[in-house]
């Protein structure tokens, strides 16, 4: 039974930091991984992703201040966010997927974490 579990959100004021987690479980292989955002009232969105050689991709807003990376041992991947915006209030979900199109919607999802950025 495949098992993604996401961790590490809440509230931080803008221009701050939050790292979040995501461990996967009952998966063969090394599987590309992402991690996607839906805001209240919008559709979910990809934010950032790695292939599992570590080759990263990110959409355009969060670049330059989010980080994702991963430890292949440990089957987890990790979303350093910095320079937090209000505009990054959101829902934060964890996707373990067969391929590096991060375009659709596929393979196997967490429940998500909440992070509210606000004063």
């Amino acid at each position: 039974q495949v098992q993604v579990v996401e961790s590490g959100g809440g509230l931080v004021q803008p221009g701050g930091a939050l790292r979040l987690s995501c461990a996967a479980s009952g998966i063969f292989g090394i599987y590309p991984m992402g991690w996607y955002r839906q805001a209240p009232g919008k559709q979910r969105e990809f934010v950032a992703g790695i292939s599992a050689f570590s080759t990263t991709t990110y959409t355009n807003s969060v670049k330059d201040r989010f980080v994702i990376s991963r430890d292949n041992g440990k089957n987890m991947v990790f979303l350093q966010m910095n320079s937090l915006k209000p505009e990054d209030t959101a829902v934060y979900y964890c996707n373990a997927r067969p391929s590096t199109d991060f375009s659709y919607n596929s393979g196997y999802w967490g429940q998500g974490t909440q992070v509210t950025v606000s004063s």
